[in-house]
Formats: structure tokens, sequence, C-alpha cells
């Protein structure tokens, strides 16, 4: 008689699975409907892990709960004007991050994000990275608003990588150790990465030095190739195993892994025993694809691994900081997700509607929009941010109706999407077709944009409220601290104070604050 009721409890158990997924599906649909608060309970990503069987034991994000119960801080910033920090939550248990928060707490100054706080409630939180073998440290702290997005119509912000950037945990709780099988995703911006070593979320070693094959397991994301690489020109999700960056059983070159740039990338990789799988699809819709399942590389000291349970986002496991990226969410599990639990948490991602932030595309400030920039300290309401056709400074200077055609022309920009991050902004000359604002040597400049990560990343700036009321305040995007700024009628990136004489304090936040006016030409 045992045969047939086994039978019958497997039939049941099917049906179980079979309702259990459509109702994920069902859900989902329900939460992409609308922009609610909260999403649908059960059906976060550590509520699919853990329905699954491989919980979550870090689960790390800045623009939502992980968990349909979690009703803490997602992350914690600090502010430059009295280095007091803030907490920031969600609007509601399991819902979206509070940015209505971070923006009171820093508004006139600058912050930078000190904590990701683990929701899995091991204590797993990041904090900024000490230095390793590779670089000194500590490391340098994300600027908490240099990547504004919105969730499910929600304004949130990512942690915005530069290089020097980064974040670890040497001491965890729960992390797989050894060959111990684990799996993790994270949600990167598809369009911001470099070259670098090594824009990594995942396991690493606890001494902060590099201890051998097979010591890592982590996601990287960029297009480096020394290690490395798939199809394409990159960028690549691969793995960072130390000493090798994986993109399939080869060291090297690996055909079956495509370049993938989706504004909003889903990043997967697990291992197990002899066993690992490189996972990833497009963030905002449709499923996942596997781009590598199978054996460890076939190079010495990756079978069996040697993890040891550190976790670090946006450097390698020796503290190489070489690298950007910016990160949005990402979680850590105990055992190896099967591919249907990946698929269930991509359906949750897709559904929740990751979008690039109104405030830093709406208006005049629109890709492709005509502008001038005008400045508004007392002394200078008549004056516009130009470039000089005798050679390659920015200034300021009056322009009026009565002003050449040549100076107008000189005044007028085509806002771009940033060159280094999608979420901010760049300015090309009106009138000298690939040619960008851009810093060197804290100065700015007009340059042809020579299509280099570093031109990429001295050319983007993200827009801010204006800090003296009025318009914008345009933040570099590589040097957190420091804003477009007129000087002396000469224009720089410049700190609130500093060792610098354009970093003068006095009419700082009148300086540094722009209104986006009618084009010129």
């Amino acid at each position: 008689m045992s045969a047939p009721i086994t039978a019958r409890l497997l039939k049941r158990l099917r049906r179980c699975a079979l309702s259990a997924a459509a109702a994920v599906v069902l859900i989902a649909g329900a939460v992409a409907g609308g922009a609610q608060t909260a999403q649908a309970a059960g059906t976060l990503p550590c509520d699919l892990y853990a329905s699954g069987g491989t919980a979550c034991v870090a689960a790390h994000s800045t623009t939502r709960a992980l968990y349909s119960s979690y009703n803490g801080a997602l992350y914690q910033v600090r502010r430059s004007s009295d280095n007091t920090t803030r907490d920031i939550g969600v609007l509601s248990a399991g819902g979206y991050a509070n940015a209505a928060t971070q923006d009171s707490f820093c508004s006139g100054t600058t912050c930078v994000i000190t904590v990701i706080y683990d929701q899995s409630g091991r204590g797993n939180n990041l904090t900024q990275a000490p230095g390793g073998g590779a670089a000194g440290g500590p490391d340098n702290l994300a600027n908490a608003t240099a990547a504004p997005i919105t969730v499910n119509g929600h304004k949130a912000y990512g942690v915005y990588v530069a290089a020097g950037t980064g974040y670890r945990n040497d001491h965890t709780s729960g992390i797989a150790t050894g060959d111990q099988s684990e799996g993790m995703y994270a949600i990167f911006d598809g369009t911001h990465y470099n070259g670098g070593c090594c824009f990594d979320y995942g396991n690493a070693e606890t001494s902060n030095n590099d201890t051998g094959n097979g010591h890592m397991e982590a996601i990287y994301f960029g297009n480096i190739k020394v290690w490395g690489y798939g199809a394409g020109n990159g960028p690549w999700v691969m793995a960072d195993l130390e000493n090798g960056l994986f993109s399939g059983v080869n060291a090297g070159y690996n055909a079956n892994d495509p370049s993938v740039n989706y504004r909003f990338l889903t990043a997967m990789v697990k291992g197990g025993q002899n066993q690992w799988a490189i996972r990833g699809g497009n963030a905002q819709s449709g499923g996942l694809s596997t781009f590598y399942s199978g054996a460890r590389p076939n190079v010495s000291g990756y079978n069996p691994m040697h993890k040891e349970g550190a976790i670090i986002l946006g450097i390698g496991g020796d503290n190489s900081k070489g690298s950007a990226g910016t990160f949005y969410e990402g979680v850590m599990t105990s055992g190896y997700p099967s591919d249907a639990t990946e698929n269930a948490v991509q359906a949750n991602i897709s559904s929740v509607g990751y979008t690039t932030s109104s405030s830093s595309g709406s208006g005049s400030l629109t890709p492709g929009s005509r502008i001038s920039l005008q400045a508004t300290t007392a002394c200078c309401t008549g004056d516009y941010i130009r470039h000089d056709d005798a050679d390659t400074n920015v200034v300021i200077s009056g322009i009026s109706s009565s002003s050449s055609a040549t100076d107008k022309a000189d005044a007028t920009w085509i806002v771009r999407a940033g060159l280094s991050n999608s979420s901010c902004v760049s300015f090309e000359s009106a009138n000298d077709s690939g040619q960008y604002l851009r810093h060197y040597n804290y100065q700015l400049h007009l340059n042809a944009n020579d299509s280099t990560s570093q031109f990429a990343q001295d050319a983007t700036f993200c827009p801010q409220a204006g800090h003296n009321g009025q318009g914008y305040s345009f933040q570099s995007a590589n040097y957190s601290t420091k804003y477009l700024r007129h000087y002396s009628y000469t224009v720089y990136i410049a700190s609130d104070g500093g060792s610098n004489t354009w970093d003068s304090a006095t009419s700082w936040s009148d300086d540094t604050s722009w209104v986006i006016a009618q084009p010129w030409s």
C-alpha cells in the first residue's frame, strides 16, 4: 500500500508547487500594476529563497526591503556639515526606501553612505572597507546622492562606487566557508563600469589579502580582460574566485558569456561542490539566461573551494579598488539555489519597476535638451557658463540678446545622459560636436570625448537641489564633495572649504547653484 500513497502524495505536492508558482506570478503582476508602498507579502527575494530551502544569510539594499516583514533601517548616511548620522528606513514593512528622510537630512550639504544594513538579522552589515594587500585604506565611502532612481514610483538612491570606494565585513555570520554551497544576486547599473579591478559583491577573504586560488566567490561586473572574459567587448558578469575572473570552465575566454549592458542588470553567481553557474538578465523585464552552468574551473585550486566568508562590495578580496559600478540590492544565501527559485526572484525584481530618477532627468535637464547654465550669485546673474573658442578654458561671462552669435553658441549646451552614470548628466557643446565639459586638475575644460572611463567620470555631474535654494548644484561624479563652481569668473569643481583658492567657503552656496535657462542658441 505504500506505493499508491507515495504516488498520491507526490501528485499533491506537484499541485501545491504549481499553485505556489501561479500565486507568485499573479501577485508579482498585481505589484507591477500599481505604485504601492509595500510589496506583496511572501513574494520578496528573501521570502522566495526561504521557500526554496536556501535562506538569505545576508541581504543588502538601499532601495527597498528584501523581506515582506522587514521594517528596519536599510542604510545609514553621514552629512559633512556636522558629521552626524541618520538611518534611512522603509516607508512601511516590506516597502521602499524613505528617500525623503535622506533628502531632508542632507539638504544644503553632502552625505556619504556609512552603513548598508543586513536585513537577514545576522548582523552582516557592510561598512567602510579597511586597507588590504593590494591597496591601503580605509576606502572611500559612496556619495549618498550620486545614483538617484525610482522604484515602483518611489524615489530611492543606489550605492555609487567610484574608483577608491569600498565596503566590507570580515566578521560575518552564516556565510559559506570552505566548499559549502551558496548563491548570490545583485542589481547593478549595467552602464556604469570600467576595466579596473574589481567591482565585486560576494564572498571574500577575512584577512583583506589574496590568500590563494578558490578563496573567493563573488559576482564581478566590468570589462577587464586580464584574467577572463566573454563574447564581445564587455561588460560581462563573471565570478571572482580569486586570482581569476572566470566566465566559464576555462581560464581566459569563454564564448557563451555575453556582453550585457542593461540599464538595470540582474547578476547571479552560485557555487556548490564542483558545480557553479553564472546567470543574468534585465532587471526591468523578462527572465534570466544561464551564461554558464557546470564544473569548477579546470585550473588548480578551485575544486574544492576554500571560501573564507567575508563580504565585499565594490572591491576585490585584497582591496583592489580601481573599479567602478553602482549597486542597488543584493543577497547571499545558504545552499545552492535552484533555477526555479532564482526565476521567481527575477520575476519579483522585474515587477517592482526600477527606472531612472525623474529628479535628474525632468524638465530642461532631459537628455537631448539644449540649455544654458546661468549663475545665481548676486554679482553675476547675467553670466553663463561658456567655453572660449581661443582655448579649452571654461568661464562665466555676460550673455545678452545683443551678444554675437558665436558667444551665444559658446554658452549653449546639449544635455546628455551621464557618460559614466546615466542617472546623472554630461554637457556637450552645442557648436562643437563631441566636445564636453570635463574637469582636469579641478578646472573645467572643453575636451573631445576620448571614450576612456576616466574622461567619462570627469565629464559626468549629478544634479541636486541648488545649495542656495535656486536651480541645481552639479556634483562631480568622481569627487563626491566637489561641485561645479565659478570663482574669479573661471569654472572649477570645488569643495566647501579646502586647500585650493577656489574652495573658499565665501559665497560657496551661491557660486555652486545654477539656473537652467533657455538656450541662447
